[in-house]
């Protein structure tokens, strides 16, 4: 069984460009027509040249939304990382007020 896994693998990875490259709109297809990104996925897919190749060059990926943003730039993750939030947090610290009512009465 484990012998069948690599064949396993380029098959699936192979599927995966291809449903890739089909379900990739027009606009988002880079260097080649997408037509020509098909035949070469299905065409090199069984060395696993072509959907390296779309994976790589082939569409522009677009960023995710509190990751990386783009040579080297980061966006924040987590409110915890913003330094205008934590800011914001020690402006309106609840343990404060709490101290100051506490020590009128």
């Amino acid at each position: 069984m484990l012998r069948y896994l690599p064949f396993l693998l380029v098959l699936a990875v192979w599927i995966y460009a291809f449903i890739d490259v089909l379900n990739t709109p027009e606009k988002e297809v880079r260097h080649l027509p997408k037509v020509v990104w098909v035949i070469i996925v299905l065409l090199f897919g069984e060395v696993l040249l072509g959907p390296i190749a779309w994976f790589a060059t082939g569409k522009a990926r677009r960023t995710r939304p509190g990751g990386v943003a783009g040579r080297g730039r980061t966006t924040w993750v987590a409110p915890d990382d913003n330094p205008e939030f934590l800011k914001s947090l020690k402006d309106e610290d609840p343990d404060e007020n709490k101290r100051d009512k506490g020590g009128e009465g």
